[in-house]
């Protein structure tokens, strides 16, 4: 199959978006499939407002037409609705190709959060971008619940996976976090305010904080809460060093739609505490043991108090979280993947067949 796959999220850039569609870009590589990337850095960009880290492509709407126009996809897939996202669906739209999209990050919390503007005034341009997808991509039923209930009902699951050769309980166990008092409770991710990190590093419990990680709120937080260990980004086998070296992963977010690094913590044998809101529960389960794959035994604990799930996930046996993390692949997301956009050009075809009888 000729796929394209335009997105505003790409590298260098160390986030869940951008490593979940690395990951699914190789697998449908090694599967045979051809896919061109229409991303960031084949544009002039610039910093995005409050967030310098992420580079937004200038105008990209010629370029993008011209990128699409000479690889003839069957089906593009579009995973940001930023200005290359918004050009390569009227690339879409113009051409009549069909499209896919993806609802990975909550824009309008997001934008509330950095302007102070009621999320609900960003809402109707989320509905008016997924309208004419032919299948929106999420990685949750309780996000696809939500969305449907904002008008976004033609949802597709597409769940995440991790890389098991990487995540995985034994090996080497970061040099710095090994060193400090017990128990080591750890975050990774975007230092953001939309990441609700305060709710961790207030909490009332003993040991070492650690937060893994990069992004605008970084050096405020460094300021705010001296005695928490700020090691910077990473990635591969120091990324899982560093879960490896955690007695537990905190994850305090109440806006993503999935996290990524809690998967990625369970399966380096890290027990998960977290609220009970979309992602962690989707993953966990109301129980801690799982929902679409699920075990025996506890993985994690969600709670309104995050310092009681904290409480309650240092009490978990490593190997009952690494057995949870374990049945999250790659391969199986990509399966979910291709069975989408499967549909999406099967349907289109079909439109076409029909049109001309």
């Amino acid at each position: 199959m000729r796929l394209a796959l335009a997105t505003d999220a790409w590298l260098p850039q160390v986030n869940g978006v951008v490593r979940s569609l690395c990951a699914t870009l190789e697998e449908l590589t090694a599967r045979g499939h051809s896919v061109e990337t229409v991303t960031p850095d084949k544009f002039l960009t610039v910093p995005m407002p409050g967030y310098a880290e992420i580079r937004l492509a200038m105008a990209p709407r010629f370029g993008v037409r011209r990128m699409l126009d000479a690889a003839q996809p069957q089906l593009v897939h579009i995973a940001t609705e930023g200005p290359i996202g918004w050009a390569a669906r009227g690339w879409c739209l113009s051409r009549g190709v069909p499209f896919t999209s993806a609802f990975h990050t909550r824009f309008p919390e997001y934008a509330a959060v950095r302007t102070g503007i009621s999320a609900e005034r960003f809402w109707p341009i989320m509905q008016r971008f997924h309208a004419p997808s032919s299948g929106v991509l999420v990685s949750t039923r309780s996000f696809a619940r939500e969305l449907a209930g904002r008008g976004i009902a033609n949802t597709m699951p597409w769940s995440r996976g991790i890389d098991h050769d990487l995540f995985r309980p034994e090996g080497p166990r970061h040099p710095v976090m090994a060193t400090l008092p017990g128990p080591v409770l750890l975050n990774v991710g975007r230092v953001a305010p939309e990441k609700n990190l305060e709710a961790f590093l207030d909490a009332d419990v003993p040991g070492s904080k650690v937060v893994v990680g990069d992004g605008p709120a970084l050096e405020s937080l460094k300021r705010r809460y001296p005695d928490v260990h700020f090691l910077g980004p990473m990635r591969g086998e120091e990324l899982a060093s560093a879960y490896r070296a955690a007695d537990g992963f905190v994850f305090p977010s109440r806006t993503d739609t999935f996290g990524l690094v809690v998967i990625e913590a369970l399966a380096c044998g890290v027990p998960v505490a977290a609220y009970p809101v979309t992602g962690p529960i989707d993953i966990l389960g109301e129980d801690g043991c799982g929902v679409d794959l699920p075990v025996v035994c506890p993985a994690g604990v969600l709670d309104t108090d995050l310092s009681r799930a904290i409480e309650g996930a240092l009490a978990i046996p490593r190997e009952d979280a690494a057995t949870l993390g374990s049945l999250y692949s790659w391969e199986r997301a990509t399966d979910q993947f291709l069975t989408a956009i499967t549909r999406a050009v099967e349907a289109a075809e079909d439109g076409r067949a029909h049109e001309a009888a």
